[in-house]
């Protein structure tokens, strides 16, 4: 059954279900803006806008959690007939949690990706033609420093947040997220805060607000300039908050 010792089912706003984490004591996702809604509209829609007509597609999904981004983006590429091979690497630290997934109640809209969610909580690893996916069980830090130079097209930053969770946002580790990310590649997070905005600004990022109807503002980063999203001006930013700092190891 789902791991219910250190987790509880939570129904969020838009009708699919989230988990609060005891151990964290954080929802995986907004209830208010719902599970499936801010995996989509936070992270999948974005990135897969501006990298879907590439051949190929590397994903580093940060972290795996409830598979929520993971799932999102396959299922967002099949709904839209997205060809491009999709290539996901998700670390994860609770093995528990990854083994209980193949209970958890995922809405209905994942309904055709039984075969890759077992695969994912019973394996690690999912392959076909179109898509491989791979969990690591550990530590995300030290996970991503295996990658080389410039692999990444889109990096999904979804850890629990910088205060319950701050290794996962400090300027050293979005250093690591610099090396293995493409030039023209693409950060999403959740997180408007400014120590996170510094951080990936600290390591050469432009920032952007991302906005829509329905859900509440997130951040999109690259070390390229993109269209179509608003652009934050951080040196007025830093100009007018000059005790602000970014997280450190």
């Amino acid at each position: 059954m789902f791991n219910d010792a250190l987790h509880t089912m939570t129904l969020s706003d838009d009708g699919s279900y989230t988990a609060y984490s005891k151990e964290y004591n954080e929802h995986y996702h907004s209830t208010k803006d719902g599970a499936l809604h801010e995996s989509l509209v936070k992270h999948v829609i974005p990135a897969l806008a501006l990298k879907q007509h590439q051949e190929e597609i590397n994903i580093l999904d940060i972290c795996y959690g409830l598979g929520f981004n993971t799932l999102a983006t396959l299922y967002y590429a099949k709904k839209h007939n997205i060809t491009s091979k999709i290539n996901i690497y998700s670390p994860e630290l609770d093995s528990t949690l990854v083994k209980s997934l193949v209970n958890f109640s995922y809405p209905s809209e994942f309904g055709e990706l039984r075969d890759v969610m077992r695969e994912l909580s019973e394996n690690g690893v999912y392959r076909d033609d179109s898509w491989h996916v791979e969990i690591f069980l550990g530590d995300a830090r030290e996970y991503v420093k295996n990658f080389s130079y410039s692999t990444f097209d889109i990096v999904y930053q979804d850890a629990f947040s910088p205060s319950t969770n701050p290794i996962l946002w400090t300027q050293e580790y979005f250093s690591d997220i610099q090396k293995c990310i493409k030039r023209d590649g693409v950060l999403t997070t959740y997180s408007t805060a400014l120590a996170t905005r510094l951080a990936l600004y600290e390591n050469d990022f432009y920032i952007y607000i991302n906005r829509g109807d329905g859900f509440r503002d997130a951040t999109i980063a690259s070390l390229s300039k993109l269209e179509g999203f608003w652009h934050v001006d951080m040196e007025h930013k830093i100009k007018c908050n000059p005790h602000a700092k970014s997280l450190r190891d």
